[in-house]
Parts: C-alpha cells; structure tokens; sequence
C-alpha cells in the first residue's frame, strides 16, 4: 500500500479537497472552502496545512465564529445541500461561538463541518489557555458541548483516527435523511503530528444523493387514503425545495386541483404565484391558507417537520375526519402527527402518487372555496400595504393608543408602516433577487405577503428563527449565487445581535444589501407579551427612566447608517416610501454592500389570521388581562392535537 507522510491537518485538508458529489447526473466538488478565525488552537496546524497547500479550497476569514458558520449554512441551503464551507475556530470560545450555528443547521437539516481546535491529547500542558477544566471528568472540554446538537460528533485523538472519522462525517454530510451540522474537534497538537497515510485515502470519491422511490406498498396507502377524500391540502416543506419537486408539485396541484400552501422553508420552491399556490400556512400564515387548512379532510406534508407554527401547535386541521400523510427522506420526520408514512424523495414520491390517481381520475371536490379564500386575502394584503394602514396600531394589540404612535413619530421625525415598506421592496427588488431573513416579526410578514417571483429567492432560517442569521445568510447566499441581488431582512434587534460579517462582505468585495427596519426594539416580542395581557417590559430599545427605575423612558437613538458607513457599506436611511424607492434604485447601483435604514412604526406588521400559537401563559397572575389569556389558552389546548 503506497502512503504519504503528512500531518492530520495537512491530510484533513487534501482529503476535503477531493469530496465531490452526484446528483440526478451531474457531479460537483462538494467542499468549496473554508471560514477560518485562527487562533493558538488552529493557526499553527490545520492554518499551516491551508497556507502550505490548500488543495483548491477557498480560505475566507470570518469575524465572528458564529456568523462565519452562519454563513457556510446559508451557502449550503442556497445550493440545496449539495455544496459546503466548512468551518475551524480556535479552542474554547471560538469553538464555544459555533455552538448556536450547528443547533440552527441541524435543525434545518442542512450539511455544515465545523472543525474546532481542541485541548492537547497528550494532556501536556494541562490546563492550557482556554481550557475548561471539569474536576470530575478530565476528558471533558467545550467541544462536548457540540455533541446534543450535531448529526454526528468525533474527536480526534490520535492521526489516524481522522480517516475512520472523515469518511463517517461524509457520510452524514451528504445524507437527505440524517445531513446537520458535524463536528470534528481537533485537538491542537494531534493536528501537527504527522503519520503515514495510506493513497487511496485522498483518492477522487463521488457521494451520491440518489432520488429514493417510497415503498410500493406505502404509495398503494398513500392513493387509498387520498381516494377516499374530498377536500386534500399539500404542505410544501423545505425538502421540496432540496428535492427541486417546485415544478411536479404545481403540475400535481393543477391536475388533481389539489391547492397547495408553504411553509417558511418551502416558499419559493414553485416559481411565482398561481392559482392552486395558497402562500404560507401556519402561525405565521396568511388568511387564505389557514381557511382552506381548517376544513380540509387531508394534509399530505412534502418535505415538512409540521413544527408547531406551521400546524398552529397542532390547532389549525380542525376537519374531525382529517388524515395525514407525510412525504419525507427521514423515517423519523415521516411519522409526524401520527401521519402515513411515505420515505422516500418528494419529486419522485409525488410522481408516484401522481400515477396512482391518475388511474381513477382523481379530482378534488373544491369548487369556488380556494378562489373565494384568495380572494379574501388579496383585499386584506391591499390595505396592509397601504401607507394608511400605519395611522392606527394594530387592533389586535392591547394597550396601544395615538399618543405612543404619535411619541415614535416624533421621535424618529417620520416613519413608515413595516407592511408598506415590504410591499414597496417587493416591487423595487429585481426579480430574481434572494431575500434572506430568520428572526423577529419580518418572518411572519414576509411568510403571508411576500410574493417569490423566481424560484429558492426566498431564504428563510426559521427552523431555528436564530437572531443574527440574517446578515451573515445574505453573504453565504451571495457567494452561491453572485448573480443575483441578495438582500438581507433584518430587525434592529437582530441587527445589533450579530452583523460581523458585514466585514467580511465588503473585505471581500461582495455585494449584499442590507435592509434594516429600524423600530426601536424587539418589537416581534413586544407584541407577544402585550397581546398575552403584559405591558411593555425590557422589549424596547428605551432609556432606565430615573424616577421609576425602569428602562420606560425616552427612546435610545441610533443612527445604524453612519455607523455601517464607518465599516465602508454605502447606506441610506429611509423615514418616507419616497425615500425608501430612491434608496432601493440607488442601491441597485452600487458595487459595494449597502445599508438601508428603514425607520418603521412599531406594530404595523400583520397578525394571526385564523391561527394560535402556544405559549406559555402565566397560570396565576395579578392582572385580569393575563389570566383572561391563560383561560383562552387552556380553551385552545382543549382544542388542538395531542400528538
């Protein structure tokens, strides 16, 4: 056996340089590169082996571990799993900072490789910088803390052990069914030991995602139950987008007028609008969608986990005869409320669903009812979007009145509706644009109103709804796709959390917009706590007012142009819809990142629309408005799904 002498890193960077992947005939390198934060856990080993011989992989510095991984995880789900970054940090708090991103992908099901620096093996010395030390159990350092929340977690404590390793991670990254984040930790000086490597360890090798066909027998019970009903509803999940079933799903709509509605992952996986397309479901649904949903005697899920916001925690299907059938590459995901089990990959699936009624004709019994639902919800996104929708709060808010409408306009000299402004990007915006959002009340906003004019320019991170995504998902998503005009959606909240690598865009060169609406703080969990009874509290970007001692006093100013224009973005800000349309033409323009900042009025986003999300709701309580929530919550529960 011929073999070579390297070190890990030196081979763990050879050994990524050769990983391709095949899907439906087409093979592409699957590691495109890596972010990198050095630091003394990683600089000197795995930062050697790259410097020295990179093997055709990309090196990008990040700014933040955590928006790094962020990044890598937007550019794999933009190139729907079938490409990647990965990702190294220094030990302790570097690795520490990676944590939230591989709960966020492997929530979301999308393939990340995270490659933390690790305490030394040889325990020589102990402790040394960053290390945690854990008294009762000497083996123990931050990178255990990557083990509940990645698809497959390996330390490496020996050279060559990273050959067993790489290729079981592999394995998980280039899965349909099990793919997430993985974890390879890489203890500092294991990766500057050299060892004789075999050959064929670094030789060419090809994954391939295969489009998996469902069990006959699963297909025959899957037509039966859809046979024996009259009024059928498709959810479109995120594996529909990964599965590039937009096109079979629209002809399977049409066909057997079957309307279809999506989730916030599979928005934009059927190209623009159409008769049979509902929009979004769920909480976080519009009204058309959540009224066919209620009535409907069958949810065929495609690629869906029918979290609690898509299913209105399991209250939205209120037809006492409705069934469920799920379309899912994971056998765990298919058995999802109870629902009949189809494994397997959702375009294929649907065509053999397809070919089963298509024996006997099948048509739903729908008549005007999915017209009349869309109708209905065309009229009510026309008066969101008008500017007078800004003049009163929303009425479903408690506890709001003129005189704060009137506080925040002072304030900020002039502001704009949030529904407004979205309307006015989603007709200013190129056509093929990527939005990019995860947090705060945008999601919901967007869910219900936003209109995909192309196909996957909708990118949504809400498996994990982690606040911070969105800028760092803009700049992962342009690099997988640097034709097209990416646009961040982001809330000041958001914004203030985590927008490091807004750097690492312009240090780059590449081109991203971001889109900030500026209303002076969480204003999506505001609107929880005060809906549920509470007053405003520790929501609010406000000043501790002396007297009272709380944080209720006049609003903070922050001025988040000028500050992204000292990093070299070119920003705006935009009080009126005439400033915000100036904006978004002038940005078109540039070459470099761009800032808007959108001044918007606090609680003109949407709201419900036949939908109830549980919460926790306090069961004793002072306040009459609170205990009135917890009785309607407990009304709710009576009425919702038990599994």
């Amino acid at each position: 056996m011929k073999t070579v002498r390297m070190t890990a890193a030196q081979a763990l960077v050879r050994f990524l340089g050769n990983q391709y992947v095949a899907f439906d005939g087409k093979e592409q390198r699957f590691v495109e590169g890596i972010f990198a934060v050095f630091g003394h856990g990683n600089v000197l080993g795995l930062g050697q082996a790259l410097e020295e011989n990179p093997c055709g992989l990309v090196v990008r510095q990040g700014k933040n571990e955590q928006g790094m991984a962020h990044a890598a995880i937007a550019f794999a789900k933009q190139n729907l799993c079938r490409k990647i970054y990965a990702c190294t940090s220094s030990i302790g708090p570097g690795a520490a900072n990676m944590v939230t991103a591989a709960a966020l992908a492997t929530a979301n099901h999308i393939p990340v490789l995270l490659l933390p620096g690790d305490t030394f093996a040889t325990r020589q010395p102990d402790p040394v910088l960053q290390q945690v030390e854990q008294p009762w159990d000497a083996s123990v350092t931050t990178n255990d803390a990557f083990r509940p929340v990645c698809k497959y977690w390996d330390r490496i404590l020996r050279p060559e052990q990273l050959m067993s390793a790489m290729l079981n991670a592999m394995r998980v990254l280039t899965s349909e069914a099990e793919t997430g984040a993985v974890c390879i930790a890489l203890p500092q000086d294991v990766q500057g030991e050299s060892y004789n490597y075999p050959e064929s360890f670094f030789q060419r090798r090809v994954h391939r995602m295969v489009r998996r066909a469902a069990a006959q027998e699963e297909i025959d019970d899957a037509v039966r139950v859809i046979l024996g009903k009259k009024k059928p509803l498709v959810i479109c999940g995120g594996g529909a987008k990964y599965s590039e079933a937009g096109d079979e799903l629209k002809s399977f709509a049409e066909e057997f007028h079957i309307p279809f509605a999506e989730t916030q992952a599979g928005k934009s996986a059927a190209e623009g609008t159409f008769a049979w397309n509902l929009g979004g479901i769920g909480t976080t649904g519009n009204l058309a969608a959540n009224t066919i949903a209620r009535d409907a005697d069958l949810i065929l899920g495609v690629g869906t986990r029918f979290t609690d916001f898509t299913t209105c925690s399991k209250s939205l299907f209120q037809n006492p005869d409705v069934s469920f059938i799920a379309v899912n590459t994971s056998v765990y995901q298919a058995g999802k409320m109870g629902a009949i089990k189809v494994v397997g990959d959702a375009r294929t699936c649907l065509r053999q669903i397809a070919d089963g009624l298509r024996k006997v004709c099948y048509q739903s019994a729908y008549r005007d009812e999915v017209r009349t639902a869309k109708s209905k919800w065309d009229a009510e996104w026309k008066r969101l979007a008008s500017v007078k929708y800004g003049e009163k709060f929303h009425p479903e808010v408690a506890g709001q009145d003129e005189k704060k409408l009137a506080e925040f306009a002072k304030f900020n000299g002039q502001a704009i509706p949030q529904t407004a402004a979205l309307a006015v990007i989603n007709d200013a915006i190129p056509p093929d644009s990527i939005v990019v959002g995860a947090s705060g009340s945008l999601p919901g906003d967007m869910q219900r109103v936003w209109v995909s004019k192309k196909k996957y320019g909708y990118h949504m991170e809400y498996g994990y709804s982690c606040m911070g995504y969105e800028i760092a998902g803009a700049f992962g998503a342009k690099l997988a796709c640097p034709d097209r005009e990416v646009y961040a959606m982001v809330g000041d909240g958001a914004y203030l959390m985590l927008h490091s690598e807004l750097v690492t865009a312009v240090q780059e060169g590449c081109k991203i917009n971001v889109l900030l609406f500026d209303n002076s703080g969480f204003g999506c969990i505001n609107n929880l706590q005060m809906g549920n009874g509470m007053d405003s509290f520790g929501t609010e970007f406000r000043f501790r007012d002396g007297k009272t001692g709380r944080l209720n006093g006049k609003y903070v100013p922050i001025n988040f142009a000028v500050c992204a224009s000292g990093y070299g973005v070119r920003t705006y800000t935009a009080k009126t819809l005439g400033e915000l349309k100036a904006a978004l033409a002038d940005a078109r323009k540039q070459t470099c990142p761009t800032l808007i900042d959108i001044k918007v009025f606090p609680k003109t986003m949407t709201h419900d629309y036949d939908s109830w999300w549980h919460v926790g709701v306090a069961s004793t309580a002072k306040k009459p408005a609170i205990r009135k929530m917890y009785d309607k919550m407990e009304e709710n529960l009576e009425k919702a799904k038990k599994y």
